[in-house]
């Protein structure tokens, strides 16, 4: 143990060191002044874009706001904050800011997926997210090295806020009342901002989300099928879970004239072909929307302030499996190892394409319909949204399946301005740091997207490859993609970040002499 300790202590080492170089070559502050000339700003608390505003920063706080203008009309300098001596200017005239991304589902690279976390950082950053959730990864100490890297801005990365698996890390199984107890103390004491879970038995979840509540930490639960008959998201929020993950356990709570799923008597929960396949199936066994039990269970979680982190991109594939593997990002910016992981296979988890047809997509579609029902009437009555990727499965690369999310959102019902504020407001508050971040205000952390186009008229334009458009010269083009990202105050090119993903990319198909090709396909 101690020897597996020294070696990742090692790679985390020398990770850093390298990665302090590319934080040089991509990136420029903070400063001790930085003025953002001639923006229109979209602040992420649902209000209207205004601009143009000139947005003052010190190092890494927002100082000032300043309209300086009308559309249209010149701007009369003598009227706009001055540039202090040692300052940067930004001209973001014609550009929109908004506040930076959080995803609320991010999981940083995986051993299987053969994706380290620059890699997943860069795609990140590169599509302006600037804060991440991980709920659970390699272990807390390798997360909390990456945050602590993070905050020094020593590393090319979004915030980070750690929410350890339960029981991760633990000698034995977790099988106790007290040993719940104990463990979310050592978590605590190690320095996670949260825990993960995936249930457990009723008395163990409810002592473990209960010793959390009281030591004030956040709580993110995928309700797995294997606890959820008699643990479901309704049980999990009366004890305190602050959000819940995906969809699971949310039409189980639903249920009007069963407990459990209408499992086929066949069904083999490790076979990820009968789990996935069953779940497309589950929402028509819910209640139907509005009806009286709905409201019911939807009206108990808006009083208890509870949080939905849908994640509807992770499962897209499932609806449209062809539309997923055939993305135009995959052959610039997937790793040939994250492709070998996402094919048909019965040992990876999410690819679980054994037989995947029609039937399956089309249980799906419906599956979908829905669930954003409920998502979106839960936004209208007030309810807090999220936004989270889980990338890094089912065909979802890091950074793109995010801004997919973006687009998903808007197919359930928000309107584009509740789509921005899922993405920065919400995640905030779920995060418990709206004080800090998720929206663009005097005071704030200095964390911002800026982008060429406007992303209320076509979410598209926020993809690292942009968005198709024809001139009027009849010319075919590429809009938009990030500009720049900033967080903390320091700038980063997020076009340069792709370039080296990119390169990335290329190095390792080079290395193992491999290109893109589709499942079944023979060279």
């Amino acid at each position: 143990m101690n020897i597996y300790k020294l070696i990742i202590g090692f790679f985390i080492l020398s990770f850093v060191c390298n990665a302090e170089i590319y934080s040089q070559e991509f990136s420029e502050g903070p400063f001790s002044q930085l003025i953002i000339r001639g923006a229109t700003l979209i602040n992420g608390n649902g209000s209207p874009p205004r601009g143009p505003v000139d947005i003052v920063v010190e190092r890494n706080i927002i100082k000032d706001i300043v309209v300086v203008g009308y559309p249209g009309v010149d701007i009369d300098d003598a009227k706009r904050p001055k540039l202090k001596s040692g300052g940067k200017e930004v001209n973001a005239h014609g550009m929109y800011l908004l506040p930076g991304f959080i995803d609320m589902h991010g999981h940083i690279g995986g051993v299987a997926q053969g994706a380290d976390s620059d890699y997943v950082f860069k795609l990140w950053m590169a599509h302006g997210i600037t804060t991440i959730r991980e709920p659970s990864g390699r272990g807390i100490d390798w997360t909390l090295k990456l945050k602590k890297a993070s905050e020094r801005n020593e590393i090319i990365a979004p915030r980070i806020y750690a929410y350890t698996g339960f029981g991760q890390g633990n000698k034995e199984p977790i099988s106790t009342v007290e040993m719940a107890r104990n463990w979310v103390r050592e978590n605590a004491k190690k320095g996670a901002d949260g825990i993960k879970f995936f249930g457990a038995a009723p008395e163990i979840m409810k002592a473990a989300l209960d010793e959390n509540k009281k030591l004030g930490l956040g709580s993110a639960c995928h309700h797995a099928q294997t606890d959820v008959a008699r643990w479901n998201v309704l049980n999990s929020a009366r004890a305190g879970l602050t959000t819940m993950e995906h969809w699971y356990g949310l039409p189980e709570a639903l249920f009007e004239d069963k407990t459990i799923q209408h499992y086929p008597l066949d069904y083999n929960y490790q076979n990820e072909q009968d789990r996935f396949e069953e779940a497309g199936k589950l929402w028509k066994q819910a209640a139907k929307p509005y009806s009286d039990h709905w409201n019911k269970v939807m009206n108990e979680l808006l009083e208890l302030d509870f949080t939905l982190d849908p994640t509807f991109n992770i499962y897209e594939a499932s609806r449209d499996l062809q539309r997923a593997r055939r993305a135009e990002w995959h052959e610039t910016y997937t790793l040939p190892s994250l492709w070998k992981f996402y094919q048909p296979s019965k040992i990876s988890h999410g690819s679980y394409w054994h037989d995947w047809g029609t039937e399956q997509e089309v249980a799906w579609k419906e599956n979908y319909r829905l669930w954003m029902t409920f998502i979106n009437e839960y936004k209208n009555r007030g309810g807090r949204v999220t936004t989270g990727s889980d990338s890094g499965f089912i065909f979802q690369l890091y950074g793109f399946a995010y801004i997919r999310e973006l687009e998903l959102l808007r197919e359930a019902g928000f309107h584009p301005l509740e789509v921005i504020r899922a993405a920065t407001l919400n995640g905030a508050e779920a995060l418990g740091v709206s004080d800090k971040i998720g929206s663009v205000e005097v005071g704030k952390l200095a964390d911002f997207v800026l982008v060429k186009e406007n992303p209320l008229k076509n979410l598209k334009v926020l993809y690292g490859t942009g968005a198709i458009r024809l001139t009027e010269e009849n010319k075919v083009i590429r809009a938009g993609g990030v500009q720049y990202t900033i967080k903390d105050g320091v700038i980063y090119n997020a076009k340069e970040l792709l370039v080296d993903v990119k390169r990335m990319v290329d190095e390792a198909k080079k290395t193992e002499n491999f290109s893109i090709i589709q499942p079944g396909i023979k060279e």
